[in-house]
C-alpha cells in the first residue's frame, strides 16, 4: 500500500520535549518533539501492546508504563527487556506549519542485541544460565529443563534452586532469576512421610505471554523430578504485575541491562 504525508498537528502545539497521540490514516502513531526535532512510532510495545506515549520519556527513550520495555523514538528499536522487537518508526516533516507523518508499512529498526552489550543472541553458545543446567550449544529450554534436579532437603530454597533449570525460551535467562516466582508451598503428604506436593505460585512477563504453556510444563517437570516430590501445582498470578525490577542483578547483566 502507498502511504503520503498526512497533516497531523500545528509545530506549535506540542512543548520541547513533549509528546503526543496523533490518528494517521486510521492508525495511533505516537509522536514526539525532542531537541527541536520530529519524531513518530507506533504507539505499541512490541512486548504485549502496551501504549507507548502514554509512557515516560526521557530523552531519545519512551517507557512502556506496563512493563518498563524502552524503545528508541527516533528508530523505533527495542532497547530493554521484556520487548525483542521493535516497533515501527516513521517519516516526519515540517512544512506550512504543521508536522506531517507518511506511515511505513514494517519496521526497519533492530532490537535489543545492538543497543544492549552482553544480549545474549540466540544463535550464539548458551548463556551461563543455560550452562548451569546441563545444556548444550543445541540443545532447548525444554531438554534444558530435564537436567536432574539440586539434592538436598525438600525446602523453599531447595525448590527455587531446582527451578532454575527452566530457561525462558525467549530471554534465554531462568524464571527464578526473572523474578517470575512469586511464592512456593510445601505441603507434607499424608501416605508418604518423605514425598511434599508443592504448590508454585508463578507470574509471566505479559497476560498473553506465548511461552506461558512451556513454562508451566519446564515447571512440573523439573521439579517432579524429585523422588521427594509428590505432585506439582503452578498457579499463575498476575498482581501484582511483572516489572524488569523482579528481576536479579545475574539477570540484568546477562540481558545488558544497567
Amino acid at each position: 500500500m502507498m502511504h503520503e504525508f498526512v497533516r497531523v498537528i500545528d509545530v506549535t502545539e506540542i512543548p520541547d520535549p513533549g509528546k503526543t497521540l496523533v490518528d494517521v490514516e486510521g492508525e495511533m502513531v505516537a509522536l514526539f518533539h525532542v531537541d527541536g526535532q520530529w519524531y513518530a512510532i507506533d504507539d505499541v510495545c512490541t512486548h504485549d501492546g502496551g501504549p507507548l506515549a502514554d509512557g515516560e520519556l526521557h530523552g531519545f527513550r519512551i517507557a512502556c508504563p506496563r512493563h518498563g520495555a524502552k524503545f528508541d523514538i527516533r528508530t523505533g528499536a527495542a532497547l530493554t527487556m521484556p520487548a525483542i522487537r521493535p516497533t515501527r518508526s516513521h517519516e516526519v516533516k515540517v512544512e506550512d506549519g504543521g508536522i506531517w507523518v507518511k506511515l511505513r508499512d514494517v519496521a526497519t529498526a533492530d532490537g535489543p542485541s545492538a543497543h544492549a552489550v552482553g544480549m545474549p543472541q540466540p544463535s550464539a553458545s548458551p548463556s551461563p544460565a543455560l550452562a548451569s543446567a546441563g545444556s548444550t550449544a543445541g540443545e532447548s529450554a525444554s531438554e534444558a529443563a530435564a537436567s536432574p534436579a539440586p539434592a538436598g532437603l525438600l525446602c523453599e530454597d531447595t525448590v527455587r534452586e531446582t527451578l532454575k533449570g527452566v530457561i525462558d525460551p525467549e530471554l534465554f535467562v531462568n524464571i527464578v532469576d526473572l523474578g517470575l516466582i512469586y511464592g512456593v508451598t510445601l505441603t507434607r503428604s499424608a501416605t508418604d512421610a518423605v514425598k511434599h506436593a508443592i504448590s508454585v505460585d508463578m507470574t509471566m512477563t505479559s497476560p498473553a505471554c506465548p511461552a506461558g504453556p512451556q513454562l508451566i510444563a519446564d515447571t512440573k517437570r523439573v521439579l517432579t523430578q524429585r523422588p521427594d516430590v509428590e505432585s506439582v501445582e503452578v498457579r499463575i498470578v498476575m498482581d501484582p504485575p511483572w516489572t524488569p525490577d523482579r528481576m536479579t542483578e545475574a539477570a540484568r547483566d546477562q540481558l545488558g541491562i544497567f
